[in-house]
Protein backbone atom coordinates (compact mmCIF):
# COMPACT_ATOMS: atom_id res chain seq x y z
CA UNK A 1 0.00 0.00 0.00
CA UNK A 2 1.66 3.67 -1.29
CA UNK A 3 -0.32 6.50 0.87
CA UNK A 4 -0.13 10.21 1.03
CA UNK A 5 -1.46 12.25 3.55
CA UNK A 6 -1.61 15.42 1.49
CA UNK A 7 -5.40 17.28 2.20
CA UNK A 8 -7.08 17.65 -0.79
CA UNK A 9 -7.62 21.32 -2.07
CA UNK A 10 -11.06 21.76 -0.55
CA UNK A 11 -13.02 18.72 1.27
CA UNK A 12 -14.92 16.48 -0.45
CA UNK A 13 -16.67 13.09 -0.25
CA UNK A 14 -14.47 9.94 -0.23
CA UNK A 15 -13.50 8.89 -3.84
CA UNK A 16 -12.22 5.06 -4.38
CA UNK A 17 -11.64 3.60 -8.57
CA UNK A 18 -11.25 0.07 -8.75
CA UNK A 19 -9.18 -1.21 -12.44
CA UNK A 20 -9.04 -5.10 -12.88
CA UNK A 21 -7.22 -4.63 -16.45
CA UNK A 22 -4.51 -2.16 -15.94
CA UNK A 23 -1.82 -1.83 -18.91
CA UNK A 24 1.53 -0.52 -19.22
CA UNK A 25 1.09 2.00 -21.91
CA UNK A 26 3.60 2.31 -23.93
CA UNK A 27 3.03 6.02 -26.72
CA UNK A 28 5.49 6.76 -29.64
CA UNK A 29 5.95 7.85 -33.08
CA UNK A 30 6.98 7.31 -36.60
CA UNK A 31 6.86 8.48 -40.29
CA UNK A 32 4.58 5.69 -41.42
CA UNK A 33 3.26 2.25 -40.91
CA UNK A 34 4.44 0.27 -43.35
CA UNK A 35 4.07 -3.68 -43.76
CA UNK A 36 7.52 -5.53 -43.20
CA UNK A 37 9.81 -2.82 -43.00
CA UNK A 38 12.01 -1.52 -39.71
CA UNK A 39 10.05 1.58 -38.84
CA UNK A 40 11.95 4.05 -36.92
CA UNK A 41 10.21 5.18 -33.71
CA UNK A 42 10.86 8.64 -32.02
CA UNK A 43 10.77 8.93 -28.66
CA UNK A 44 8.93 6.91 -26.18
CA UNK A 45 6.89 7.06 -23.26
CA UNK A 46 5.57 4.48 -20.66
CA UNK A 47 2.66 5.45 -18.18
CA UNK A 48 0.82 3.18 -15.91
CA UNK A 49 -2.48 2.92 -17.26
CA UNK A 50 -6.02 1.98 -17.13
CA UNK A 51 -9.52 3.77 -16.83
CA UNK A 52 -9.60 3.98 -12.71
CA UNK A 53 -6.03 4.61 -12.12
CA UNK A 54 -6.79 7.63 -15.31
CA UNK A 55 -9.72 8.31 -13.07
CA UNK A 56 -7.53 9.09 -10.00
CA UNK A 57 -5.00 10.46 -11.69
CA UNK A 58 -7.10 13.41 -13.31
CA UNK A 59 -8.99 14.16 -9.79
CA UNK A 60 -5.68 14.56 -8.05
CA UNK A 61 -4.32 17.16 -10.90
CA UNK A 62 -7.81 19.24 -10.00
CA UNK A 63 -6.56 19.17 -6.25
CA UNK A 64 -8.30 15.83 -5.29
CA UNK A 65 -7.91 13.40 -3.08
CA UNK A 66 -8.77 9.32 -4.29
CA UNK A 67 -7.45 5.60 -3.89
CA UNK A 68 -6.62 3.63 -6.44
CA UNK A 69 -7.54 -0.33 -6.68
CA UNK A 70 -5.53 -1.98 -9.22
CA UNK A 71 -4.40 -5.57 -9.99
CA UNK A 72 -0.66 -6.09 -11.15
CA UNK A 73 0.87 -9.35 -11.64
CA UNK A 74 4.45 -10.28 -13.22
CA UNK A 75 7.68 -8.20 -14.32
CA UNK A 76 5.20 -5.97 -16.13
CA UNK A 77 3.35 -5.51 -12.82
CA UNK A 78 6.29 -4.75 -10.99
CA UNK A 79 7.21 -2.01 -13.66
CA UNK A 80 3.73 -0.57 -13.09
CA UNK A 81 4.06 -0.70 -9.27
CA UNK A 82 7.28 1.24 -9.53
CA UNK A 83 5.70 3.46 -11.79
CA UNK A 84 2.50 4.30 -9.58
CA UNK A 85 4.95 4.57 -6.64
CA UNK A 86 6.64 7.33 -8.10
CA UNK A 87 3.70 9.08 -9.54
CA UNK A 88 2.67 9.17 -6.19
CA UNK A 89 5.98 10.60 -4.74
CA UNK A 90 5.89 13.29 -7.07
CA UNK A 91 2.56 14.59 -6.29
CA UNK A 92 3.05 14.62 -2.74
CA UNK A 93 6.17 16.93 -3.22
CA UNK A 94 4.35 19.64 -5.51
CA UNK A 95 2.09 22.36 -3.70
CA UNK A 96 -1.28 22.66 -5.17
CA UNK A 97 -1.97 18.95 -6.23
CA UNK A 98 -4.36 16.30 -4.90
CA UNK A 99 -3.13 13.12 -4.13
CA UNK A 100 -3.51 9.51 -5.02
CA UNK A 101 -3.52 7.02 -3.00
CA UNK A 102 -2.90 2.90 -3.93
CA UNK A 103 -3.43 -0.79 -2.93
CA UNK A 104 -2.06 -3.24 -4.86
CA UNK A 105 -4.34 -6.30 -5.51
CA UNK A 106 -1.69 -9.18 -6.68
CA UNK A 107 -2.62 -11.65 -9.11
CA UNK A 108 -0.59 -14.38 -10.62
CA UNK A 109 -0.81 -13.15 -14.04
CA UNK A 110 1.54 -10.40 -15.78
CA UNK A 111 -0.11 -7.07 -16.21
CA UNK A 112 -0.94 -6.34 -20.20
CA UNK A 113 0.44 -3.77 -22.07
CA UNK A 114 -1.11 -1.63 -24.20
CA UNK A 115 0.46 0.62 -27.70
CA UNK A 116 -0.32 3.79 -28.97
CA UNK A 117 1.39 5.25 -32.17
CA UNK A 118 1.29 7.90 -33.94
CA UNK A 119 1.83 8.00 -37.78
CA UNK A 120 3.25 11.34 -37.91
CA UNK A 121 3.43 12.42 -41.61
CA UNK A 122 -0.52 11.75 -41.62
CA UNK A 123 -1.59 12.40 -37.91
CA UNK A 124 -3.44 9.48 -37.80
CA UNK A 125 -3.09 7.45 -34.30
CA UNK A 126 -3.15 3.38 -34.02
CA UNK A 127 -3.83 1.75 -30.65
CA UNK A 128 -2.80 -1.43 -29.86
CA UNK A 129 -5.09 -3.03 -27.03
CA UNK A 130 -3.44 -6.24 -25.78
CA UNK A 131 -5.16 -9.37 -23.63
CA UNK A 132 -4.73 -9.12 -20.29
CA UNK A 133 -3.98 -11.87 -17.90
CA UNK A 134 -6.79 -14.09 -16.81
CA UNK A 135 -8.48 -13.79 -13.32
CA UNK A 136 -9.03 -16.57 -11.17
CA UNK A 137 -12.04 -16.95 -9.41
CA UNK A 138 -10.24 -16.67 -6.08
CA UNK A 139 -8.42 -13.35 -8.04
CA UNK A 140 -11.60 -12.00 -8.63
CA UNK A 141 -13.40 -12.53 -4.96
CA UNK A 142 -10.22 -10.74 -3.81
CA UNK A 143 -10.70 -8.05 -5.97
CA UNK A 144 -14.13 -7.37 -4.34
CA UNK A 145 -13.11 -8.01 -0.68
CA UNK A 146 -10.32 -4.93 -1.13
CA UNK A 147 -13.04 -3.06 -2.64
CA UNK A 148 -15.42 -3.42 0.19
CA UNK A 149 -12.54 -3.47 2.78
CA UNK A 150 -11.90 0.25 1.37
CA UNK A 151 -15.71 1.25 1.61
CA UNK A 152 -16.42 2.98 5.28
CA UNK A 153 -20.12 3.64 5.14
CA UNK A 154 -21.32 6.93 4.28
CA UNK A 155 -21.54 9.40 1.82
CA UNK A 156 -18.78 9.08 -1.25
CA UNK A 157 -18.16 7.42 -5.14
CA UNK A 158 -16.87 4.49 -6.21
CA UNK A 159 -15.55 4.35 -10.03
CA UNK A 160 -15.83 1.22 -11.87
CA UNK A 161 -13.63 1.70 -15.13
CA UNK A 162 -12.47 -0.02 -17.53
CA UNK A 163 -12.42 -3.36 -19.67
CA UNK A 164 -12.64 -6.81 -17.39
CA UNK A 165 -10.14 -9.36 -18.17
CA UNK A 166 -10.27 -12.65 -19.12
CA UNK A 167 -11.52 -15.36 -16.44
CA UNK A 168 -13.46 -12.38 -14.90
CA UNK A 169 -17.55 -13.32 -15.23
CA UNK A 170 -19.85 -10.74 -16.99
CA UNK A 171 -21.55 -9.69 -13.51
CA UNK A 172 -18.22 -8.73 -12.16
CA UNK A 173 -19.06 -4.81 -12.19
CA UNK A 174 -22.54 -5.93 -10.74
CA UNK A 175 -21.45 -7.82 -7.97
CA UNK A 176 -18.80 -4.71 -7.06
CA UNK A 177 -22.01 -2.02 -7.79
CA UNK A 178 -24.21 -4.67 -4.88
CA UNK A 179 -21.41 -4.15 -2.51
CA UNK A 180 -20.68 -0.82 -2.62
CA UNK A 181 -24.34 0.55 -3.14
CA UNK A 182 -24.44 -1.44 0.82
CA UNK A 183 -22.13 1.13 1.81
CA UNK A 184 -24.44 3.85 1.13
CA UNK A 185 -21.67 4.88 -1.93
CA UNK A 186 -22.51 6.52 -5.35
CA UNK A 187 -21.32 3.59 -8.15
CA UNK A 188 -20.20 5.13 -11.40
CA UNK A 189 -19.80 3.09 -14.20
CA UNK A 190 -17.69 3.01 -16.96
CA UNK A 191 -17.82 0.06 -19.19
CA UNK A 192 -19.28 -1.58 -22.24
CA UNK A 193 -20.87 -4.67 -23.44
CA UNK A 194 -21.75 -7.58 -21.52
CA UNK A 195 -20.11 -6.48 -18.22
CA UNK A 196 -21.79 -3.02 -18.70
CA UNK A 197 -25.30 -4.63 -19.11
CA UNK A 198 -25.02 -6.76 -15.94
CA UNK A 199 -23.91 -3.90 -14.08
CA UNK A 200 -26.67 -1.63 -14.75
CA UNK A 201 -29.31 -4.17 -13.48
CA UNK A 202 -28.22 -3.72 -10.42
CA UNK A 203 -29.04 0.03 -10.83
CA UNK A 204 -25.59 2.30 -10.73
CA UNK A 205 -25.52 6.55 -9.98
CA UNK A 206 -23.74 6.79 -13.03
CA UNK A 207 -22.86 5.40 -16.41
CA UNK A 208 -20.75 6.73 -18.72
CA UNK A 209 -20.79 5.24 -22.30
CA UNK A 210 -19.98 6.51 -25.70
CA UNK A 211 -22.90 6.93 -28.09
CA UNK A 212 -21.81 3.64 -29.71
CA UNK A 213 -21.94 1.64 -26.36
CA UNK A 214 -25.04 2.85 -25.60
CA UNK A 215 -26.41 1.80 -28.56
CA UNK A 216 -25.26 -1.57 -27.90
CA UNK A 217 -26.64 -1.28 -24.47
CA UNK A 218 -29.84 -0.82 -26.04
CA UNK A 219 -30.37 -3.48 -28.20
CA UNK A 220 -28.73 -6.24 -25.15
CA UNK A 221 -31.60 -4.81 -23.05
CA UNK A 222 -34.16 -4.88 -25.87
CA UNK A 223 -34.84 -0.89 -25.97
CA UNK A 224 -33.60 -1.23 -29.67
CA UNK A 225 -33.54 -3.55 -32.68
CA UNK A 226 -30.06 -4.72 -33.44
CA UNK A 227 -30.06 -2.61 -36.59
CA UNK A 228 -29.44 0.34 -34.02
CA UNK A 229 -26.06 -0.21 -33.07
CA UNK A 230 -24.57 0.41 -36.58
CA UNK A 231 -26.76 3.20 -37.83
CA UNK A 232 -26.14 7.07 -37.19
CA UNK A 233 -28.31 8.01 -34.27
CA UNK A 234 -28.54 11.83 -33.45
CA UNK A 235 -27.98 13.11 -30.19
CA UNK A 236 -31.93 13.56 -29.56
CA UNK A 237 -32.11 9.91 -30.21
CA UNK A 238 -29.72 8.68 -27.90
CA UNK A 239 -30.85 11.09 -25.01
CA UNK A 240 -34.46 9.21 -25.83
CA UNK A 241 -32.38 5.98 -25.07
CA UNK A 242 -30.58 6.98 -22.58
CA UNK A 243 -34.53 8.06 -20.84
CA UNK A 244 -35.34 3.91 -21.31
CA UNK A 245 -32.72 3.01 -19.74
CA UNK A 246 -33.05 5.10 -17.01
CA UNK A 247 -36.77 4.08 -16.45
CA UNK A 248 -35.87 0.42 -17.19
CA UNK A 249 -32.31 0.07 -15.08
CA UNK A 250 -33.22 2.93 -12.47
CA UNK A 251 -29.75 4.25 -13.05
CA UNK A 252 -29.63 7.91 -11.83
CA UNK A 253 -27.99 9.46 -14.80
CA UNK A 254 -26.35 8.59 -17.93
CA UNK A 255 -23.52 10.95 -18.82
CA UNK A 256 -23.10 10.35 -22.67
CA UNK A 257 -19.51 11.21 -23.95
CA UNK A 258 -19.74 12.27 -27.55
CA UNK A 259 -16.82 12.95 -28.80
CA UNK A 260 -16.28 16.30 -30.74
CA UNK A 261 -19.73 16.94 -30.27
CA UNK A 262 -19.38 17.02 -26.54
CA UNK A 263 -21.64 15.37 -24.19
CA UNK A 264 -25.25 15.10 -22.78
CA UNK A 265 -26.04 14.26 -19.39
CA UNK A 266 -29.20 12.27 -18.88
CA UNK A 267 -31.76 12.22 -15.69
CA UNK A 268 -35.19 10.94 -15.59
CA UNK A 269 -36.00 14.39 -14.81
CA UNK A 270 -33.75 16.57 -17.56
CA UNK A 271 -31.33 16.34 -20.44
CA UNK A 272 -28.37 18.57 -20.14
CA UNK A 273 -26.52 19.07 -23.65
CA UNK A 274 -22.86 20.23 -23.64
CA UNK A 275 -20.58 21.27 -26.70
CA UNK A 276 -17.16 20.52 -26.76
CA UNK A 277 -14.57 23.55 -26.67
CA UNK A 278 -12.59 24.51 -29.75
CA UNK A 279 -9.31 22.64 -28.97
CA UNK A 280 -6.99 20.80 -31.37
CA UNK A 281 -7.00 17.34 -30.89
CA UNK A 282 -3.75 15.39 -30.72
CA UNK A 283 -5.11 12.01 -28.99
CA UNK A 284 -8.02 10.82 -27.83
CA UNK A 285 -6.69 8.81 -25.65
CA UNK A 286 -7.89 9.14 -21.86
CA UNK A 287 -10.54 11.47 -23.08
CA UNK A 288 -13.20 9.51 -21.18
CA UNK A 289 -11.50 8.83 -18.27
CA UNK A 290 -10.60 12.47 -17.85
CA UNK A 291 -14.06 13.45 -18.40
CA UNK A 292 -15.19 10.88 -15.65
CA UNK A 293 -12.50 12.08 -13.43
CA UNK A 294 -13.67 15.58 -12.87
CA UNK A 295 -17.33 15.03 -13.43
CA UNK A 296 -16.96 12.83 -9.88
CA UNK A 297 -14.70 15.13 -8.43
CA UNK A 298 -17.12 17.98 -8.31
CA UNK A 299 -20.05 16.26 -7.58
CA UNK A 300 -17.76 14.89 -4.64
CA UNK A 301 -17.12 18.60 -3.50
CA UNK A 302 -20.82 19.22 -3.61
CA UNK A 303 -21.01 21.05 -7.12
CA UNK A 304 -24.28 20.55 -8.85
CA UNK A 305 -24.47 18.40 -12.06
CA UNK A 306 -24.66 20.84 -14.90
CA UNK A 307 -21.14 22.43 -13.19
CA UNK A 308 -19.92 18.73 -12.75
CA UNK A 309 -20.77 17.88 -16.56
CA UNK A 310 -19.02 21.19 -17.15
CA UNK A 311 -15.85 19.81 -15.40
CA UNK A 312 -15.79 16.77 -17.27
CA UNK A 313 -16.27 18.33 -20.84
CA UNK A 314 -13.22 20.96 -20.08
CA UNK A 315 -11.32 17.91 -18.74
CA UNK A 316 -12.01 15.66 -21.43
CA UNK A 317 -11.03 18.07 -24.14
CA UNK A 318 -8.02 18.81 -22.31
CA UNK A 319 -6.77 15.53 -22.14
CA UNK A 320 -7.71 15.35 -26.18
CA UNK A 321 -5.41 18.33 -26.90
CA UNK A 322 -2.37 16.56 -25.64
CA UNK A 323 0.39 14.21 -27.38
CA UNK A 324 0.02 10.45 -27.10
CA UNK A 325 -1.20 8.54 -23.41
CA UNK A 326 -0.71 12.02 -21.75
CA UNK A 327 -3.98 13.85 -19.62
CA UNK A 328 -4.71 17.55 -19.30
CA UNK A 329 -3.15 19.90 -17.02
CA UNK A 330 -5.16 21.59 -14.34
CA UNK A 331 -4.55 24.79 -15.63
CA UNK A 332 -6.36 24.32 -19.36
CA UNK A 333 -8.69 22.13 -17.74
CA UNK A 334 -9.86 25.16 -15.20
CA UNK A 335 -9.55 27.52 -18.14
CA UNK A 336 -11.95 25.74 -20.13
CA UNK A 337 -13.99 24.57 -17.46
CA UNK A 338 -14.84 28.56 -16.87
CA UNK A 339 -15.29 29.26 -20.59
CA UNK A 340 -17.66 26.51 -20.62
CA UNK A 341 -19.41 28.04 -17.13
CA UNK A 342 -19.84 31.51 -18.99
CA UNK A 343 -20.91 30.10 -21.91
CA UNK A 344 -23.72 28.61 -20.09
CA UNK A 345 -24.44 32.07 -18.10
Amino acid sequence: MAATTRTPDSPHAPIVTLTVNPALDLSTGTDRLVPEHKLRCGPSVVEAGGGGVNVSRVIARLGGASTALVTVGGATGGAYRDLLAAEAASLAALPGDGAMSTALIPIAGATRQNITIDETTTGHQFRFVLQGPTLSDDEGMRCLDTLEGALPTGPGFVVLSGSLPPGAPDDFYARAVQRAREHGRGVVVDASGAALAAAVEAAPHIIKPSGRELRELAVTLGLASSGIATERVEVDELIALALQLIARTGTAIVALTLGAQGAAVVTADAALRLSAPDVEVRSTVGAGDSFLGAMVLRLAQGHDLAAAARAGVAAGAATASMPGTQLGERAHIERLEAQLAGDAG
